[in-house]
Protein backbone atom coordinates (compact mmCIF):
# COMPACT_ATOMS: atom_id res chain seq x y z
CA UNK A 1 0.00 0.00 0.00
CA UNK A 2 1.45 3.36 -0.75
CA UNK A 3 1.86 5.48 1.96
CA UNK A 4 0.11 8.82 2.32
CA UNK A 5 2.23 11.84 1.32
CA UNK A 6 0.32 12.93 4.85
CA UNK A 7 1.49 10.65 7.20
CA UNK A 8 3.30 11.43 9.90
CA UNK A 9 2.20 15.28 9.70
CA UNK A 10 0.63 16.84 12.49
CA UNK A 11 -2.32 18.53 12.06
CA UNK A 12 -4.23 21.16 14.19
CA UNK A 13 -8.28 21.29 13.67
CA UNK A 14 -10.15 23.72 15.52
CA UNK A 15 -14.31 23.09 16.14
CA UNK A 16 -13.65 18.90 15.89
CA UNK A 17 -15.43 17.88 18.65
CA UNK A 18 -18.25 17.51 15.88
CA UNK A 19 -19.33 18.14 12.40
CA UNK A 20 -17.19 18.71 10.12
CA UNK A 21 -14.40 19.21 12.25
CA UNK A 22 -14.84 16.00 13.90
CA UNK A 23 -15.05 14.35 10.32
CA UNK A 24 -11.56 15.97 9.20
CA UNK A 25 -10.10 15.00 12.18
CA UNK A 26 -11.40 11.36 11.05
CA UNK A 27 -9.78 11.40 7.79
CA UNK A 28 -6.87 12.94 8.59
CA UNK A 29 -6.35 9.97 11.36
CA UNK A 30 -6.79 7.78 8.48
CA UNK A 31 -4.10 9.11 6.69
CA UNK A 32 -1.25 8.26 9.64
CA UNK A 33 -1.52 11.84 10.90
CA UNK A 34 -0.75 13.57 14.18
CA UNK A 35 -3.27 15.22 15.67
CA UNK A 36 -4.55 18.04 17.80
CA UNK A 37 -8.46 18.83 17.91
CA UNK A 38 -9.87 21.31 20.16
CA UNK A 39 -13.12 21.80 21.32
CA UNK A 40 -14.77 24.85 23.73
CA UNK A 41 -17.98 23.14 25.80
CA UNK A 42 -18.51 19.28 23.78
CA UNK A 43 -15.58 17.69 26.18
CA UNK A 44 -16.91 14.05 25.77
CA UNK A 45 -17.42 14.23 22.12
CA UNK A 46 -13.88 15.30 21.93
CA UNK A 47 -12.38 12.70 23.40
CA UNK A 48 -15.12 10.00 21.52
CA UNK A 49 -13.47 11.90 18.38
CA UNK A 50 -9.99 11.28 19.56
CA UNK A 51 -10.79 7.60 20.63
CA UNK A 52 -11.65 6.72 17.26
CA UNK A 53 -8.85 8.99 15.70
CA UNK A 54 -6.28 6.46 17.36
CA UNK A 55 -8.57 3.55 16.42
CA UNK A 56 -8.35 4.24 12.92
CA UNK A 57 -4.31 4.87 12.57
CA UNK A 58 -3.60 8.43 14.03
CA UNK A 59 0.38 8.46 15.59
CA UNK A 60 -0.89 10.10 18.45
CA UNK A 61 -4.03 12.57 19.29
CA UNK A 62 -4.15 15.58 21.64
CA UNK A 63 -7.24 16.70 22.96
CA UNK A 64 -7.38 20.64 24.05
CA UNK A 65 -9.59 22.72 25.62
CA UNK A 66 -9.86 25.97 23.19
CA UNK A 67 -12.32 29.17 23.12
CA UNK A 68 -10.87 30.93 20.21
CA UNK A 69 -12.54 34.29 21.25
CA UNK A 70 -10.43 34.65 23.95
CA UNK A 71 -6.25 34.97 23.72
CA UNK A 72 -5.54 33.60 26.87
CA UNK A 73 -6.96 30.19 25.85
CA UNK A 74 -5.74 30.37 22.24
CA UNK A 75 -2.51 30.46 24.03
CA UNK A 76 -2.67 27.88 26.63
CA UNK A 77 -3.87 25.63 23.60
CA UNK A 78 -0.71 26.65 21.56
CA UNK A 79 1.52 26.09 24.48
CA UNK A 80 -0.38 22.56 24.66
CA UNK A 81 0.20 21.70 21.06
CA UNK A 82 3.63 22.68 20.85
CA UNK A 83 4.81 21.04 24.03
CA UNK A 84 3.57 17.68 22.13
CA UNK A 85 4.86 18.31 19.04
CA UNK A 86 6.98 20.83 18.71
CA UNK A 87 5.70 22.08 15.13
CA UNK A 88 2.70 22.18 13.30
CA UNK A 89 2.76 21.29 9.39
CA UNK A 90 -1.36 21.94 8.33
CA UNK A 91 -3.59 24.40 10.74
CA UNK A 92 -7.70 23.80 10.15
CA UNK A 93 -9.06 26.91 11.20
CA UNK A 94 -12.67 25.31 11.50
CA UNK A 95 -14.56 26.35 14.47
CA UNK A 96 -17.54 28.85 13.82
CA UNK A 97 -20.82 29.75 15.20
CA UNK A 98 -24.06 30.97 12.98
CA UNK A 99 -27.34 32.82 14.10
CA UNK A 100 -30.05 32.41 11.34
CA UNK A 101 -31.87 35.30 11.57
CA UNK A 102 -32.52 39.00 10.13
CA UNK A 103 -29.93 41.76 11.05
CA UNK A 104 -32.50 43.30 13.09
CA UNK A 105 -33.48 40.47 15.09
CA UNK A 106 -29.93 39.72 15.86
CA UNK A 107 -29.04 40.78 19.64
CA UNK A 108 -25.51 42.72 19.91
CA UNK A 109 -24.62 39.65 22.17
CA UNK A 110 -24.98 36.98 18.62
CA UNK A 111 -23.65 39.78 16.50
CA UNK A 112 -20.01 39.75 18.43
CA UNK A 113 -19.80 36.02 18.98
CA UNK A 114 -20.48 35.17 15.44
CA UNK A 115 -17.27 37.50 14.93
CA UNK A 116 -15.32 37.28 17.37
CA UNK A 117 -15.62 33.00 16.85
CA UNK A 118 -15.50 33.45 12.95
CA UNK A 119 -13.13 35.66 12.02
CA UNK A 120 -11.15 37.69 15.00
CA UNK A 121 -10.81 33.85 16.72
CA UNK A 122 -9.40 32.47 13.52
CA UNK A 123 -7.16 35.28 13.03
CA UNK A 124 -5.64 35.63 16.34
CA UNK A 125 -5.59 31.61 16.25
CA UNK A 126 -3.26 31.75 13.30
CA UNK A 127 -1.35 34.40 14.64
CA UNK A 128 -0.24 32.30 17.63
CA UNK A 129 0.11 29.05 15.70
CA UNK A 130 2.23 31.20 12.79
CA UNK A 131 5.68 31.03 13.73
CA UNK A 132 5.17 26.86 13.90
CA UNK A 133 3.41 26.62 11.21
CA UNK A 134 5.80 24.19 8.03
CA UNK A 135 3.15 24.18 4.92
CA UNK A 136 -0.34 25.10 5.04
CA UNK A 137 -3.30 26.61 6.79
CA UNK A 138 -6.83 25.95 5.46
CA UNK A 139 -9.23 28.76 6.73
CA UNK A 140 -13.22 26.94 6.44
CA UNK A 141 -15.25 29.77 5.18
CA UNK A 142 -18.86 29.76 3.27
CA UNK A 143 -20.57 29.58 0.31
CA UNK A 144 -21.88 32.78 2.16
CA UNK A 145 -18.62 34.07 2.42
CA UNK A 146 -19.07 34.89 -1.62
CA UNK A 147 -22.54 35.38 -2.01
CA UNK A 148 -24.77 37.28 0.53
CA UNK A 149 -28.04 36.31 2.25
CA UNK A 150 -30.17 38.32 4.16
CA UNK A 151 -31.24 35.91 7.30
CA UNK A 152 -27.25 35.14 7.77
CA UNK A 153 -25.58 39.06 7.49
CA UNK A 154 -22.85 38.90 10.52
CA UNK A 155 -22.43 35.60 9.53
CA UNK A 156 -21.79 36.39 5.62
CA UNK A 157 -19.53 39.12 6.58
CA UNK A 158 -16.93 37.26 8.91
CA UNK A 159 -16.88 34.61 6.17
CA UNK A 160 -16.31 37.05 3.65
CA UNK A 161 -13.64 38.17 6.01
CA UNK A 162 -11.80 34.93 5.98
CA UNK A 163 -11.69 35.07 2.43
CA UNK A 164 -10.29 38.22 2.27
CA UNK A 165 -7.62 37.13 5.25
CA UNK A 166 -6.76 33.87 3.11
CA UNK A 167 -5.51 36.12 0.63
CA UNK A 168 -3.60 38.87 2.16
CA UNK A 169 -1.86 35.91 3.96
CA UNK A 170 -1.32 34.23 1.15
CA UNK A 171 0.15 37.26 -0.13
CA UNK A 172 2.14 38.20 2.57
CA UNK A 173 3.68 34.81 3.44
CA UNK A 174 3.87 32.88 -0.09
CA UNK A 175 6.18 29.83 1.48
CA UNK A 176 3.10 28.82 3.09
CA UNK A 177 -0.08 27.15 1.03
CA UNK A 178 -3.33 28.95 2.62
CA UNK A 179 -6.82 28.24 1.01
CA UNK A 180 -9.91 29.12 1.78
CA UNK A 181 -12.22 26.09 1.99
CA UNK A 182 -16.13 27.09 1.31
CA UNK A 183 -18.95 24.72 2.31
CA UNK A 184 -22.13 24.94 1.03
CA UNK A 185 -24.65 23.69 3.15
CA UNK A 186 -23.70 21.00 5.03
CA UNK A 187 -25.59 18.44 7.39
CA UNK A 188 -24.15 19.65 11.00
CA UNK A 189 -25.57 20.76 14.26
CA UNK A 190 -25.28 24.67 12.58
CA UNK A 191 -27.73 23.70 9.58
CA UNK A 192 -30.60 21.54 11.83
CA UNK A 193 -28.29 18.35 10.07
CA UNK A 194 -29.68 19.56 6.34
CA UNK A 195 -27.17 19.54 3.63
CA UNK A 196 -24.61 17.39 2.33
CA UNK A 197 -22.96 15.16 4.49
CA UNK A 198 -20.36 16.53 6.74
CA UNK A 199 -17.74 13.78 5.59
CA UNK A 200 -17.53 14.86 1.87
CA UNK A 201 -16.54 18.13 2.62
CA UNK A 202 -14.22 16.26 5.37
CA UNK A 203 -12.42 15.12 2.14
CA UNK A 204 -12.83 18.41 0.51
CA UNK A 205 -10.45 19.62 3.13
CA UNK A 206 -8.01 16.58 2.98
CA UNK A 207 -7.56 16.75 -0.33
CA UNK A 208 -6.74 20.40 -0.35
CA UNK A 209 -4.03 19.87 2.37
CA UNK A 210 -2.85 17.41 0.32
CA UNK A 211 -2.23 20.13 -3.00
CA UNK A 212 -4.82 17.61 -5.20
CA UNK A 213 -6.70 20.99 -6.47
CA UNK A 214 -5.38 23.29 -9.06
CA UNK A 215 -5.75 26.12 -7.02
CA UNK A 216 -2.95 28.79 -6.01
CA UNK A 217 -2.42 29.56 -2.57
CA UNK A 218 -4.96 32.62 -1.41
CA UNK A 219 -7.31 30.88 -3.45
CA UNK A 220 -10.88 29.72 -2.45
CA UNK A 221 -11.58 25.62 -3.07
CA UNK A 222 -15.81 25.84 -3.22
CA UNK A 223 -16.61 22.57 -1.76
CA UNK A 224 -20.06 22.50 -3.79
CA UNK A 225 -18.36 22.74 -7.31
CA UNK A 226 -15.98 19.35 -6.24
CA UNK A 227 -18.62 17.47 -4.85
CA UNK A 228 -20.83 18.81 -8.04
CA UNK A 229 -23.82 19.98 -5.56
CA UNK A 230 -25.71 23.11 -5.53
CA UNK A 231 -24.08 25.52 -2.77
CA UNK A 232 -27.10 25.42 -0.60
Amino acid sequence: MKQSTLAGKVVVITGASNGIGRETAILFAKEGCKLAITYHKDEKEAKETAKKCVELGSLGVLVVKLDVREYNSIKSAVKQIISKYAEIDVLINNAGVIDWKPFDEQSIGSIQNQVRTNLEGLIMMTRECYSFIKETIINISSGAGKQGFGDLTTYCATKFGVRGFTQAMADGYPKLRIYSVNPGMTATRMTDYKGVPASGVASVIVNTAKGKYNVQSGGDVDVWKVMGTGMY
